[in-house]
């Protein structure tokens, strides 16, 4: 497993791909839920573009993307869990998938105020811009599967 770091930095990859986002999911009896953070960049009731994401950030120059998607997971949730790679994503942000226990414990950073654990209805209505919430659908029809 990829051992994140902790130091913050504010060089981003000047080439594709530019961040990671991870889709952090549990089962839940019968439910599969899905982690959102909220942006504290906005206030707690805001539900527009940007607010509700997944756990998701900037490549630092020369960083794989996997370790990029690693980092930035531990960075906004303190969790270190193994992490998928996926098709879902695009060359500009590839999508990671992971999944956690029930009882896993969130600790979010002081760029996000709040989390969330929804189910995929609740991601389609909070989610914006709507492009965001893409990879959780086909992730949820690849886990119905």
């Amino acid at each position: 497993m990829v051992e994140p770091s902790t130091e913050p930095s504010e060089e981003i990859a000047s080439e594709p791909p530019f961040g990671a986002a991870v889709i952090v999911y549990r089962r839940v009896a019968e439910t599969i839920e899905y982690l959102l953070l909220h942006r504290s960049a906005h206030p707690p009731d805001f539900d527009g573009d940007w607010a509700w994401t997944p756990p998701a950030g900037g490549r630092l120059p020369d960083e794989d993307v996997a370790v990029c998607a690693a980092r930035e997971l531990f960075e906004e949730t303190r969790l270190s869990v193994p992490l998928r790679a996926t098709d879902l994503g695009n060359e500009v942000c590839p999508v990671f998938v992971a999944e956690v226990d029930p009882t896993t414990e969130v600790v979010i950073d002081a760029e996000h105020d709040s989390f969330r654990w929804v189910t995929l209805d609740e991601v389609l209505r909070l989610s914006r811009p709507e492009g965001v919430a893409i990879p959780f659908e086909a992730l949820a029809k690849e886990l119905d599967a």
